[in-house]
């Protein structure tokens, strides 16, 4: 299944022309917005929407970990009803969605509006490396040494660009661990660069 592209143009003329070009390689999968700013508010809202999405996912696992429930278990009962968005507690960064919702927030407060829930959710998903490493820490002797498997801001991709795993390193390291890295994807050179780390 071909992912719908969105695409805009200063002039009608300029968007379909883009309209053809992209629906000859996704089989005519185009939605044509209004306009180029309606184009990039709705980029910008998709994924600010799914930063919000699992920043709760984030915060109902803190909650079911202090009650001793898996939140794994829970998802998989939730999951049997139609209606549930189906996400999962995990770090997010990456160029988009850990970065639109800031885009959004300084585009709302230039009109006056504080956006509440928008950074809620990165406040939520930015704890999250530091979190997870403060829940590995307690179950550790203290220096232990601890393998990372996975350095980019997502599976199956070489970019590092806004990686919070970068987060969770530091953060183990600063309480007393010996943290290696393997990232068979990432290239040494530009996270020794970016982030002073050595895989």
């Amino acid at each position: 299944e071909c992912i719908t592209k969105v695409v805009a143009g200063q002039t009608e003329e300029v968007a379909q022309r883009l309209a053809r070009l992209y629906g000859s390689v996704n089989g005519g999968n185009v939605f044509v917005a209004a306009n180029i700013r309606t184009a990039e508010a709705a980029k910008v809202i998709e994924n600010a929407q799914r930063d919000i999405n699992i920043a709760f996912v984030n915060e109902v696992a803190k909650i079911f970990g202090q009650m001793d429930l898996s939140i794994r278990d829970v998802l998989a009962a939730s999951r049997t009803k139609w209606n549930f968005l189906d996400f999962v507690p995990g770090l997010v960064g990456g160029h988009c969605i850990g970065v639109d919702p800031y885009w959004l927030a300084y585009a709302a407060r230039q009109i006056g509006i504080e956006p509440d829930v928008v950074l809620a959710g990165r406040r939520i998903n930015d704890s999250m490396a530091g979190y997870v490493a403060e829940q590995v820490h307690a179950r550790l002797a203290s220096g232990a040494r601890i393998l990372v498997l996975g350095l980019t801001f997502k599976e199956n991709v070489p970019d590092l660009r806004n990686s919070k795993v970068v987060d969770l390193v530091r953060r183990l390291q600063a309480l007393g661990h010996n943290v290696s890295i393997f990232d068979p994807l990432a290239d040494a050179a530009e996270a020794r660069d970016l982030y002073g780390i050595e895989l």
